[in-house]
């Protein structure tokens, strides 16, 4: 038994292979696992059955194991805020801003070579992804 909140074997070992500035999504139930990231992203299924495991439960762990130098979700079409970007905000602090774009910016983010992680989670609230910029220890 490891001495950390993290104990998934396969995302520590991704982690533990990428370092500053490579990005980890995770995302929820609606998100395009299969055809949006790049082929060399490695996926991590955590979608047991909706709302079992949601997106800021993924997040309250990940930003205790790695810094994150920044954050980007996704809006909708009318750019309304979600109840969900709210609190990734307050598990992220006030230190680090997130940045909104709409869906198909986002996809061509999260289509970026530097995604090395992409995590399915069960959330079943809309526009609950966010894309993570792995930053460097302070």
């Amino acid at each position: 038994m490891l001495k950390t909140q993290l104990l998934h074997p396969e995302i520590l070992s991704i982690l533990g292979s990428n370092g500053h500035g490579a990005k980890i999504l995770i995302a929820d139930g609606n998100f395009p696992f299969s055809t949006c990231p790049p082929p060399s992203a490695r996926k991590v299924f955590l979608n047991l059955a909706p709302g079992l495991l949601g997106v800021t439960a993924v997040l309250n762990v990940l930003k205790s194991y790695v810094p994150i130098e920044s954050a980007v979700v996704m809006t909708p079409p009318d750019g309304s805020p979600q109840e969900i970007h709210a609190e990734f905000e307050q598990l992220l602090g006030p230190d680090l801003p997130l940045r909104s774009v709409k869906r198909f910016e986002f996809y061509e983010e999260a289509k970026s070579p530097d995604t090395c992680l992409v995590i399915a989670t069960g959330e079943t609230r809309r526009f609950a992804n966010i894309l993570l910029t792995i930053g460097v220890i302070k």
